[in-house]
């Protein structure tokens, strides 16, 4: 009999927030419109430690997702969410000393876009998933995170204005002039409430509509064209993006319970800094709808 060194006092007793595993990477299979598909996914699983346990049970964490996943080969799951929210059951079933668990699901996702001409191109997105149980309640989020362009409204402005000053020509401001470009990735998470479905597709059309424009990994010279004069017809700040978001969000879901949990974020990346511009919101849709 090997000795159960996990279940031993630890020399300080302090309780543990969280405590577990990440980037366990799997290939997980999920059936949307009579297709199967593969998704190659990242895991994250935590629960929290009492103070009288020395260490958690980490390798039923992983024996978890191995069971979970090899059964979705033969049952695919219907969404990325749900099968956070088997991953989070089970893992608090194996941790029965634990009163919360959450599970943290990452994939790369794939969908077929147009150009702003027409030119079809595969488009690189992340899905989202996650699940929390405490005290019997689960909550299960699905989200995207979304790469796009904005610029800058405030550089926009001044350079308006200098051109203002040095040639004396005012330029009405339904014309674009130049401003910094910033690469933009945003991220939405919405929870979906039991008896509900949230589709992360309209969860990625939400985001790339409320950047200055969304970005192609194939332009040709005048799709880039149309695409730059696009984002600087449409300068934003990342504050403006998070509204713009959380006004679509309202208007989509409106349905959902009033306590529904919402999240967004966006972050810049700076052209003519060395850092990055944030903001974020985590709020519920009652609050939104106030």
């Amino acid at each position: 009999m090997y000795p159960d060194v996990q279940s031993m006092e630890p020399e300080q007793g302090f309780k543990i927030t969280r405590v577990g595993v990440k980037n366990v990477v799997k290939p997980i299979f999920v059936q949307r419109d009579d297709k199967t598909h593969t998704l190659v996914t990242t895991i994250d699983i935590f629960v929290d430690l009492p103070p009288s346990k020395k260490g958690s049970d980490m390798s039923r964490n992983v024996e978890v997702i191995a069971e979970i996943v090899d059964d979705s080969v033969r049952n695919p799951c219907v969404g990325i969410e749900n099968l956070a929210e088997r991953i989070v059951k089970k893992v608090k079933e194996k941790h029965d000393y634990a009163t919360y668990a959450e599970v943290r699901l990452k994939a790369e996702y794939f969908l077929e876009r147009k150009t702003p001409l027409g030119r079809k191109t595969i488009e690189r997105y992340t899905l989202l998933g996650k699940a929390t149980i405490k005290d019997s309640k689960i909550r299960k989020m699905v989200g995207v995170e979304v790469t796009g362009m904005t610029t800058c409204p405030c550089a926009m402005e001044t350079v308006r204005a200098l051109i203002r000053e040095k040639y004396g020509t005012d330029i009405p401001e339904t014309i674009p002039v130049p401003t910094h470009n910033q690469r933009n990735i945003s991220t939405l998470l919405i929870e979906v409430p039991e008896g509900y479905k949230i589709e992360a597709n309209d969860l990625i059309n939400i985001i790339e509509e409320s950047v200055s424009s969304p970005t192609y990994e194939i332009l040709k010279r005048k799709d880039e064209g149309v695409v730059v004069l696009k984002a600087h017809q449409n300068p934003k700040f990342v504050e403006d993006v998070v509204r713009e978001i959380l006004k679509k969000v309202v208007e989509k879901y409106a349905h959902l319970p009033d306590d529904t949990l919402v999240i967004v974020r966006s972050e810049s990346e700076e052209s003519i800094h060395k850092h990055n511009a944030f903001a974020e919101r985590i709020t519920t849709l009652g609050e939104l709808k106030k």
